[in-house]
């Protein structure tokens, strides 16, 4: 297919993406070529359209924003075999080489020359997307497209949630963007007994209650650490997952986790954050866990199978819907925090 298309460029080195008609992406023997239904806002879509210090260092302008999409096969390359024209598709965010120690043991969600659809590569913010069919993952055919398309930060919370036993357990939840909400139901319908939300957002907050929380925190009304304090009768979270990326925050989330806890890390702070290594993390005995993206394709899996339980209620996360021309609205929103998760339709 040749032709043109609209997409969300980020056009220049500063704050701020334009809509601009650029060409349909030609396909490799390999690839696949996916006409967009549905593609959502990412929060490190938000980093990079305010332009903040860590997508100075990463990102090259210009190219096509976008990494979280569900859409049809459209074109097929002559070595494509595990979809047809038709099907019904997400992806895998990860373009790894397959070649390094971390890909070649099983670890390929940590592979050293990772390139990131959207940050390091033409996204899906756009009418068309072509991938390689090794990224393709099918979805069922009565998925909606609005819900197929957060699977990939759906997995990101799946990955940070369930990479500790949260069963029985005290749960944290630091930051309560979409991702953040993710990880309180999948936190909820994986069997914690609390889940604790902490914004400082009362819209994000609601929805936080709506997921499943047990108990939502103001984190600028209220002392985190005290209620967490009082919660656990003054032993600490079992699990804290810090999805906010704030270095307070982050700070807060190594004091509040009991000792012998875990703390699993998702949010990228802009910044170097100073932890007390000695008193907070070595003579706690905790675990730290980072966590980026999804294990391949494990966490796919089991994204695919909490959402069609229906035991998270992921139509919860979806607040608003623009077409791709709305952009800006969904991005004001997205930095406001006055939303759950927005969807731009093509």
């Amino acid at each position: 297919m040749r032709g043109k298309m609209k997409a969300v460029v980020k056009h220049h080195r500063g704050f701020g993406a334009e809509i601009q008609s650029v060409d349909i992406p030609q396909i490799k023997e390999d690839e696949v070529l996916i006409k967009i239904k549905a593609t959502s806002i990412c929060g490190t879509d938000v980093h990079i359209y305010k332009w903040d210090e860590w997508s100075q260092s990463r990102v090259k302008p210009p190219y096509v924003l976008g990494h979280e999409f569900s859409g049809i096969v459209v074109e097929k390359g002559e070595k494509v075999s595990n979809v047809e024209i038709g099907d019904s598709v997400s992806a895998e965010t990860h373009l790894v080489c397959g070649r390094c120690p971390q890909c070649l043991t099983g670890h390929s969600h940590i592979c050293q020359d990772t390139k990131i659809i959207g940050v390091d590569t033409q996204g899906c913010f756009s009418e068309y997307i072509a991938l390689p069919t090794r990224n393709i993952w099918k979805n069922p055919k009565e998925l909606p497209y609005d819900i197929a398309s957060i699977q990939e930060p759906f997995g990101n919370a799946v990955h940070t949630v369930l990479t500790g036993n949260v069963v029985g357990k005290i749960v944290a939840i630091i930051g309560c963007g979409p991702i953040g909400l993710m990880a309180v139901g999948i936190a909820k319908a994986a069997g914690a007994a609390q889940v604790i939300a902490f914004d400082i957002h009362e819209y994000r907050l609601e929805l936080a209650k709506k997921m499943g929380a047990t108990k939502i925190v103001h984190s600028k009304n209220n002392d985190p650490l005290f209620v967490v304090h009082q919660i656990s009768n003054g032993n600490g979270a079992d699990v804290v997952c810090e999805m906010s990326g704030h270095s307070t925050a982050i700070i807060q989330g190594f004091k509040m986790v009991k000792n012998g806890g875990l703390v699993s890390i998702l949010g990228l702070p802009n910044l170097p954050v100073e932890i007390d290594v000695a008193n907070d993390i070595v003579l706690k005995g905790i675990t730290v866990k980072g966590i980026t993206g999804r294990k391949m394709y494990e966490t796919w899996y089991q994204t695919s199978a909490l959402i069609y339980s229906g035991n998270v209620k992921v139509k919860e996360l979806i607040t608003h819907q623009f077409s791709l021309e709305e952009f800006e609205k969904g991005f004001k929103l997205m930095i406001e925090g006055n939303c759950g998760k927005v969807i731009l339709i093509p």
